[in-house]
């Protein structure tokens, strides 16, 4: 084989190798801080605050669905 080749291969796989463990590393690093945090929100936890007449979810769906409705017939 061409030298040239060869030294061309060899710098192939070292950047793909080198692409590869930085990869590996940042996913490491991503489990690791998904359990650091996990623990953290264990021990510290957030509080979340309860507003007085609070409409829920549910009828937020049918409001739009009668907005959307509304909105159709006013069109003709």
């Amino acid at each position: 084989m061409n030298e040239t080749l060869v030294q061309g291969i060899s710098v192939m796989c070292i950047g793909m190798g080198t692409v590869l463990a930085f990869l590996c590393i940042t996913i490491g690093s991503m489990f690791v801080m998904s359990n650091v945090v996990g623990k953290l929100n264990q021990i510290f936890p957030e509080v979340v605050p309860q507003v007085a007449g609070a409409k829920r979810a549910v009828s937020d769906d049918a409001e739009v669905a009668a907005a959307i409705i509304a909105a159709m017939f006013r069109g003709k």
